[in-house]
């Protein structure tokens, strides 16, 4: 069985003016995609800005996060690090705290090839003992997880049981799920590919989107899931204006001031990311009224 089939929201972290994790309103958070649909809370992705986190902040958050949530959805943490013993560690330590999901981004910066992919994965998985997500995203990591590769670390591998597919290469997702016979659990990485992905067999999205749409990303996934492929097909290209706005600059940035504007100001961000120019500010403000979304 899945971890958690439909819209997972990669959520942000809020910060205080001091740059310290704003629990209270993380708190708030959780409650709010509890009660608008959110299938799945993914804590410190990127999105998170995890990259920026100490390992203790990073720890503490996925604990927090996990005994608010209470099982009323599942939980996936992000423990993925460039430095294998460090995602060995951190992952063993989100297992042991309840965590549903790990989601291991593949090793960034020193990168590695295909055989130090299958080593590192292994190693994670070895000592943690929780359902693995492995996560592609070459555009942020340099690092391409090859089809053969994902599917030898699903066949291989008991608790590797999915992927975070956001390369944005459709003919090398259709090549992961022909490898896998279609049973490896595949999420979008791109909110702007969730009904392809669904169409080959994935399970849902991994979302930045659904930070500030959380209804509408779900539905996104309920619709296809029960035969209503039109109306997730007509879902999907009324958000993609916003997506792009949500994308206008790396993200984070785009999604907390998103939020900013909605009510649900989560702080500033840490450097090196900078606030989102006004221009930008603009287009995304003019998206998010298109979308429907009540500006405060």
């Amino acid at each position: 069985m899945a971890i958690f089939t439909g819209a997972g929201v990669a959520i942000v972290t809020p910060f205080n003016e001091d740059e310290s994790i704003n629990y209270d309103r993380l708190d708030e958070l959780i409650d709010f995609h509890c009660e608008n649909g959110t299938d799945s809370i993914i804590i410190c992705g990127t999105t998170g800005e995890s990259a920026t986190m100490t390992e203790e902040e990073h720890l503490e958050c996925v604990k927090f996060t996990i005994e608010r949530a209470k099982g009323r959805i599942p939980v996936i943490a992000g423990t993925g690090s460039n430095c294998t013993r460090t995602a060995v560690d951190m992952s063993r330590e989100a297992a042991q705290y309840g965590a549903d999901g790990l989601l291991v981004v593949t090793p960034y910066y020193n990168k590695a090839t295909q055989a130090g992919l299958m080593a590192h994965y292994k190693a994670v998985a070895k000592e943690a003992k929780a359902p693995i997500i492995m996560y592609s995203v070459a555009s942020r990591t340099g690092c391409n997880i090859e089809p053969a590769t994902v599917a030898a670390l699903f066949r291989d591998v008991d608790n590797i049981v999915g992927v975070k597919e956001a390369s944005g290469n459709i003919s090398q997702v259709a090549k992961i799920m022909t490898l896998t016979e279609g049973r490896i659990d595949l999420y979008s990485g791109n909110d702007d590919q969730i009904v392809p992905i669904l169409s080959l067999g994935g399970k849902g999205v991994i979302s930045v989107l659904s930070n500030v749409a959380p209804k509408e990303t779900h539905d996104m996934c309920a619709k296809f899931f029960a035969g209503d492929v039109k109306e997730s097909a007509r879902l999907q290209l009324q958000a993609i204006p916003l997506v792009e706005q949500l994308f206008s600059e790396v993200n984070p940035i785009p999604v907390k001031k998103a939020m900013q504007l909605m009510g649900m100001d989560c702080g500033g961000l840490r450097m090196p990311l900078t606030e989102l120019t006004k221009g930008h500010e603009e287009t995304l403000k003019a998206a998010m009224k298109e979308f429907g979304i009540k500006l405060k």
